[in-house]
């Protein structure tokens, strides 16, 4: 039996050989299934490079909104749940949780014969036929019913609260249930290669997601202001990016918008010696402009991978991060040629002990622009899709004739 190329990040369990199928004219089915389109982020440039790979897949979803698919995918076949068709359905599909079950299972791909899953929730309990394949490209299991219960419970109102309990533990276990229909599991991390196998019981291959890199650029103007970028949500503990800054008199500019802002805003005005600007949803071009003239990029959440900090990398910008989960693996914070530099815990104290020895770092020269951009272009969108694209064709040669030219 054939075993995944490489070894290292392509090690994994044993490899199945793809069902043969008669000769004709259609060749290999290929459905590629995403939990949702309704924002622009890393899942949906997953999605799309998945999609890239195979120009005749279909794609299905939970709920779709115009501004959440990708341009790229508006003229394939996309096939929606019935969440689709609720009120709110797009807005507030996170509400529905004791309904994905039901809505995944409903979702008709039994005509495919490869089932590629881009997921962060529920979509890999689809239902395959007998023979197919499922490949899920695991960006996390919900951290709302494994990881992060608690915290995302807390943080409820006592009515959402009571419903979340009393259906959560229900759901969990179809996750886990679902999660065993899954033919070969990738991790998007090795931080989240072990929380599959703690959460699932299973075990995966790590293919890191594509980064942009293309749009970074090198920029001789330097400011000496900080960055941080992304949603403003409570995980992201954009606060103790204000309150660090503050306490040091360092100026800091935060790109995003979200349902933190407000109270964020209100912070920053009561901090003595804060110097915060609050830019708004950016354009593209506007945001990586921001990554290339920053000091360094502030990041302080416990992402499962974590785009931003290869973004700002891409343009030859250190960045100062909390040290868990997947800046563990995206910033080289220790050791020769770093990238950037960690802090311990999640608390305004350590990041400003990591301002300080970032800022004495680089007095000496440390972090020199060219090899921080070279860091990043390991994990630029071609290497993305030739491991992806090496990898099916190791568990399914058939996926060949599918593949678009080139890749």
């Amino acid at each position: 039996m054939e075993k995944a190329p490489c070894g290292g990040l392509f090690a994994g369990p044993p490899l199945l050989p793809c069902e043969q199928r008669p000769e004709d004219a259609s060749g290999l089915k290929v459905a590629i299934v995403h939990h949702w389109f309704v924002t622009r982020g890393g899942g949906e440039r997953v999605a799309e490079c998945l999609a890239s790979l195979f120009p005749r897949a279909d794609l299905f979803t939970l709920v779709a909104s115009d501004a959440g698919l990708p341009e790229s995918l508006r003229g394939r076949r996309l096939t929606s749940s019935f969440l689709q068709k609720l009120p709110l359905g797009t807005t507030q599909h996170r509400h529905f949780l004791p309904l994905y079950p039901s809505a995944v299972e409903r979702l008709n791909v039994s005509a495919y014969d490869l089932v590629i899953s881009s997921d962060s929730g529920p979509v890999k309990g689809v239902r395959v036929r007998e023979g197919a394949l499922q490949v899920c490209y695991c960006h996390s299991p919900m951290r709302y019913l494994w990881d992060g219960y608690e915290s995302y419970s807390v943080a409820m109102g006592p009515l959402t609260r009571t419903a979340f309990s009393l259906t959560a533990p229900r759901v969990r276990a179809w996750d886990r249930r679902a999660a065993q229909r899954v033919s070969y599991f990738i991790a998007n991390s090795r931080y989240v290669q072990e929380r599959i196998a703690r959460c699932y019981g299973r075990e995966s291959v790590v293919i890191h997601p594509p980064i942009d890199v293309e749009h970074g650029r090198i920029s001789e103007k330097r400011s000496e202001h900080y960055l941080c970028a992304g949603r403003l949500v409570s995980y992201k503990k954009t606060e103790l990016m204000i309150e660090g800054c503050a306490r040091m008199g360092r100026p800091l500019r935060i790109a995003g918008t979200g349902p933190e802002e407000a109270r964020l805003r209100r912070l920053a005005a009561s901090l003595a010696g804060a110097q915060v600007a609050f830019l708004g949803e950016l354009s593209q071009e506007a945001l990586w402009r921001e990554y290339a003239e920053c000091r360094a990029l502030l990041f302080a959440a416990d992402e499962d991978f974590g785009m931003v900090p290869l973004e700002a990398q891409a343009c030859g910008r250190p960045v100062i991060a909390f040290g868990k989960g997947g800046s563990l693996e995206t910033v080289r914070g220790v050791g020769p040629a770093p990238t950037g530099v960690y802090f311990e815990k999640q608390t305004a104290a350590s990041l400003i002990d990591a301002l300080q020895r970032f800022e004495a770092a680089e007095a000496r020269g440390e972090f020199e622009a060219g090899r921080i951009r070279a860091w990043a272009e390991e994990f630029a969108t071609p290497v993305f899709l030739r491991r992806m694209r090496d990898y099916l064709l190791s568990v399914c040669p058939d996926a060949a004739g599918e593949m678009a030219e080139g890749m």
